[in-house]
C-alpha cells in the first residue's frame, strides 16, 4: 500500500557492499522515495550502516519489517538463499519489492515469488542495473529506431578483477562466472534482441587458480558461450573472474546495416602520451564505479513504477529467465553439449 503522501517509504534488507549502494541512493538521490528502515542479522553491519544512513527503524529479523505499516517497499540485497522467504513475506504484507539478482536459487522459487507478487498486486523489480545505464538505454533506443537495420548478433562480456572467495570455487554454490558475472550479459542479450534463447553452448576452464584444481575439478574462471535465439538471432557471451587488470563490461550489437559498441575499458576519458612512445589510460577498477549512475536510475525507476502503477523495466519474469539461462549455461559447460532452452 502506498502512503497518502505520495512518498514511498523503503526498508533496505541487507547492508553489505551492494546493499549500501541502494541505501546511499535512497538516502540522498531518489525523488519521492525515502529510506526509513534497515534490516540485517549482523548487528555490526547494522550499526555501521546506521551510522551513515541514520534511519528511523532498525531490525535484525526481516519478519519484524513486515509488521511495520509505515514501510511501503523493501530492497532485498541478501544472500540468494534467503530471497524467496523474504520476498514471499513482503508480498503477503503488501510491500513492493526490488530484489537484487539473482531473483532466487532456482526456477521454482522464482515462480513462487512472481505468483505471490501477482496475487498480492505489488510491484516486483529485479536488479539488472545495465538496463538503466544511459549508454545501454541509448543503444536500445537506436535499435528500436532501426539505426542499424535488423539485429543479427549481440556479443557481451564481463570480466571481474577480484580473486574468488573460497566458497566460489564450489560451482554448485556459486555457478562460477556464468552466475556471478554473466547473468548480466544474458539479460542484456535478451533485452537488446527482444527475443528468447533457443539453445546455448558453453566451454570454459580454470586458468588462474591452478591450486584448487584437485579439490574443485569443475571450477572454471573463464567461459565462452554461443547462443541461438528463437527468431534466428545469434549471441556470444564471455565471462572471467580474477582478470586482475580491472573491471570490464562491453557489448557489441551487429545489425544488417550497422553496429553499436557499448562501453570501453577506461575509467576516465583521458589518454596520457609519454616520451617513451607509450599511450596509457586508467583502467576501470570496479562495477560499483562504472554503474554508479545506473544504480540511481534503477532505484528511481522502482519508485516511479509504484507511483505510476506501471510495469517495472526489469520484471520477475526477466529474473526467472536469467536464472533459467544460468542453469542452462552451467549444464552445457559441465556436460559438454548444446542445451535447448524451454520457453
Amino acid at each position: 500500500m502506498v502512503n497518502m503522501t505520495n512518498r514511498i517509504n523503503v526498508c533496505l534488507i541487507g547492508t553489505g557492499r551492494a546493499g549500501m549502494i541502494h541505501g546511499r541512493n535512497f538516502s540522498r538521490s531518489i525523488d519521492q522515495g525515502k529510506l526509513i528502515a534497515l534490516c540485517d542479522p549482523s548487528k555490526e553491519n547494522l550499526t555501521q550502516a546506521q551510522a551513515e544512513l541514520n534511519c528511523d527503524y532498525l531490525y535484525t529479523d526481516y519478519r519484524d519489517v513486515m509488521k511495520n505499516p509505515e514501510i511501503d517497499a523493501v530492497i532485498i540485497v541478501t544472500p540468494t538463499i534467503y530471497h524467496k522467504e523474504i520476498a514471499l513475506a513482503a508480498a503477503a504484507s503488501k510491500k513492493h519489492i526490488l530484489c537484487e539478482k539473482p531473483l532466487a536459487m532456482n526456477e521454482e522459487e522464482c515462480v513462487e515469488i512472481i505468483t505471490a507478487a501477482e496475487e498480492h498486486q505489488i510491484k516486483l523489480q529485479v536488479g539488472f542495473m545495465r538496463r538503466f545505464d544511459a549508454s545501454f538505454q541509448e543503444a536500445k533506443l537506436a535499435i528500436e529506431a532501426g539505426a542499424i537495420g535488423e539485429v543479427v548478433l549481440v556479443k557481451s562480456l564481463t570480466h571481474g578483477p577480484s580473486n574468488p572467495k573460497p566458497w566460489m570455487f564450489d560451482i554448485h554454490q556459486s555457478n562460477g562466472p556464468i552466475g556471478e558475472v554473466n547473468s548480466h550479459d544474458l539479460d542484456t542479450l535478451r533485452w537488446l534482441t527482444g527475443s528468447e534463447v533457443k539453445s546455448i553452448y558453453a566451454i570454459g576452464g580454470n586458468y588462474r587458480s591452478p591450486e584448487v584444481r584437485d579439490e574443485f575439478p569443475d571450477y572454471y574462471d573463464t567461459v565462452a558461450m554461443t547462443i541461438h535465439f528463437s527468431d534466428g538471432k545469434l549471441g556470444m557471451v564471455d565471462g572471467a573472474q580474477y582478470v586482475q587488470y580491472g573491471y570490464d563490461a562491453r557489448t557489441e550489437v551487429l545489425g544488417t546495416k550497422g553496429s553499436i559498441l557499448i562501453g570501453d575499458q577506461s575509467k576516465h576519458k583521458i589518454t596520457i602520451a609519454t616520451s617513451d612512445g607509450k599511450l596509457t589510460k586508467p583502467a576501470m577498477h570496479s562495477w560499483t564505479y562504472l554503474f554508479k549512475d545506473a544504480y540511481v536510475a534503477e532505484d528511481q525507476a522502482f519508485i516511479d513504477c509504484i507511483l505510476s502503477d506501471t510495469s517495472p523495466l526489469c520484471t520477475g519474469e526477466d529474473g526467472l529467465m536469467a536464472v533459467k539461462l544460468v542453469k542452462a549455461g552451467l549444464t552445457s559447460l559441465l556436460e559438454n553439449r548444446i542445451v535447448e532452452v524451454d520457453n
